[in-house]
């Protein structure tokens, strides 16, 4: 007789859903207070004027303002110039 074992359950065809990470707010932009800016994992941009930094590493606006980006150069802790990416926020002025 011809046997053919059972057709089980597969290891593979998981996959977790896309955490929509990345800008929310574009440079120019106008934020409100507590607005997300970035979803981000790790500082790839860092918090600047006017920008905390969650505890999920993403940033918001803490006053309402123009969304503004700016690369810097910073010393990293082996002594290297890294340039870096900082958000800030700045006021509208009236």
């Amino acid at each position: 007789m011809a046997h053919r074992k059972a057709g089980g359950s597969t290891a593979l065809g998981r996959d977790s859903q896309s955490k929509r990470l990345g800008l929310k707010l574009a440079s120019g932009q106008f934020a409100k207070a507590g607005s997300i800016i970035i979803k981000q994992r790790g500082t790839k941009y860092h918090p600047g004027l006017n920008v905390k930094k969650s505890g999920d590493d993403s940033l918001f606006a803490i006053k309402d303002g123009i969304v503004e980006f700016k690369k810097k150069k910073i010393k990293k802790f082996n002594g290297n110039l890294i340039q870096t990416c900082f958000v800030n926020i700045v006021s509208k002025k009236a």
